[in-house]
């Protein structure tokens, strides 16, 4: 079912490795002619073009945007005890965790009478986008809602597509969600539609403003994703999220009934969904794939799942040890990791580049999509080499605040007035020597 890539004895260069490696194709570029035109007439028409694509693309017309208060109060109070009891655990346990990141404001003392501050101020207002086809995810809602309320943003709105089958509302357990958090504004949109009506505004059909926002953040498709390339400078984003992916670094010591379910747990996302075993044991391959066989006819979703799991995305690699192993998810920079080796920790703690790492027999992907309290809105496609996961830090701004005395002026101006004429901008530096002009010192 799994391609295999045999990378025994060999000892590919980075650049080598980043081609021979799985990866879903994904080009957001071919997608967007045919975002570009919903997004212009959102920016143009607002709610009226907004509720013609949603008509068009999800088959039903809400009466408003945004959906009435009473609707969430309701859900709340119909959504199942055991699940309410789950979506609590998570929000305290994210609530935790990301309390924890939140930055202080620093002031540094450069020179006597000259200091330099740091401030850490949160954006006004943010979307947070909650999908809504293939699966429905109210644990993303904790996970977009969390963070921005601990970074201290005054004003959210959440977004999800809205579903024939409850009346032009978003998932009933979205609403719930979004109630239990305390989020008292929710938009029935979704898609690029929903990026471009956050970005740009709009009027509801009952007169109320649909204020925009300042950044949008949350998975979505490919649609989304290029609808948020094309409104990136008029709002901030928080990446350009592909499809989910899973890599696993396993030696002989890991159990292929783990390491089985753990692959196909994300390949039930999507039939884009990347599952890829990384190990130094061919044994231990041969039985995760007999695994697979009985488990993926199994599953509820086995269509989808076999879909992901055969497609070019997805695949075992072969090392010859562990060392080149983490090469090579360091190369793949996976969205989630997990490393189920002997001295899993310390193999863990090698690792450079990953979304998120989980470490040994019992920290599977799953538990942090739920209930570890971290938090799953991760980088995908490989960006975790260069990017983070959705934190507190998303929502928050650094502002340097600059406060120099007279005399802290006076003492640095030959600096600054050198400078300034070395880079041929003289009036800088006479902006600074007008002050002390007549002063007799």
């Amino acid at each position: 079912m799994l391609n295999r890539t045999d990378l025994r004895g060999q000892v590919p260069s980075a650049a080598e490795l980043r081609a021979a490696l799985p990866r879903a194709e994904y080009d957001v570029d071919a997608a967007l002619h045919q975002v570009r035109p919903v997004v212009e007439a959102v920016r143009d028409r607002g709610v009226e073009a907004v509720l013609e694509f949603t008509e068009r693309f999800d088959k039903v017309r809400p009466e408003t945007v945004r959906v009435p208060a009473e609707e969430l109060s309701k859900a709340l109070s119909e959504l199942d005890p055991q699940v309410r009891a789950a979506l609590e655990e998570s929000i305290k346990r994210a609530r935790k965790v990301h309390a924890d990141q939140r930055r202080q404001d620093v002031t540094t003392q450069v020179v006597p009478g000259g200091t330099v501050t740091e401030r850490w101020v949160p954006v006004d207002r943010v979307g947070l986008y909650a999908p809504g086809g293939l699966a429905v995810y109210p644990s993303t809602v904790v996970m977009n809602v969390v963070p921005a309320q601990l970074a201290g943003v005054r004003s959210l709105v959440v977004c999800s597509p809205p579903q024939a089958a409850f009346g032009g509302r978003p998932h009933p357990t979205i609403l719930a969600a979004a109630a239990l958090l305390g989020v008292d504004e929710v938009w029935a949109v979704g898609g690029a539609q929903a990026v471009a009506l956050v970005a740009y505004g709009g009027v509801d059909t009952d007169g109320a403003e649909l204020a925009p926002v300042d950044i949008v953040t949350g998975p979505g498709n490919i649609f989304l994703t290029a609808a948020k390339r094309l409104v990136r400078g008029v709002i901030g984003i928080d990446s350009e999220a592909g499809p989910t992916e899973i890599a696993i670094l396993a030696d002989e010591t890991a159990d292929p009934a783990h390491v089985a379910a753990d692959l196909i747990s994300q390949a039930e996302h999507d039939p884009l969904a990347a599952s890829v075993l990384v190990t130094t044991s061919e044994e231990l391959a041969d039985a995760v794939e007999a695994e697979l066989a009985g488990r993926v006819a199994a599953t509820k979703h086995s269509e989808r799942v076999g879909q992901a799991l055969g497609g070019k995305q997805s695949g075992v690699i072969l090392v010859s040890t562990v060392d080149d192993g983490l090469r090579v998810v360091d190369a793949y920079a996976a969205e989630h990791l997990e490393i189920q080796t002997a001295n899993a920790r310390e193999v863990a703690a090698r690792v450079r580049n990953a979304g998120a790492v989980f470490v040994g027999a019992y920290a599977p992907v799953s538990l942090g999509d739920y209930c570890a309290g971290s938090n799953h809105v991760l980088p995908t496609g490989g960006f975790a080499r260069h990017s983070s996961g959705l934190s507190v830090q998303s929502f928050l701004k650094g502002i340097h605040v600059v406060d120099y005395s007279e005399d802290a002026l006076r003492e640095i101006a030959p600096r600054v007035v050198a400078l300034a004429d070395a880079e041929d901008l003289p009036a800088h530096g006479e902006a600074v020597t007008a002050r002390f002009e007549g002063d007799g010192r």
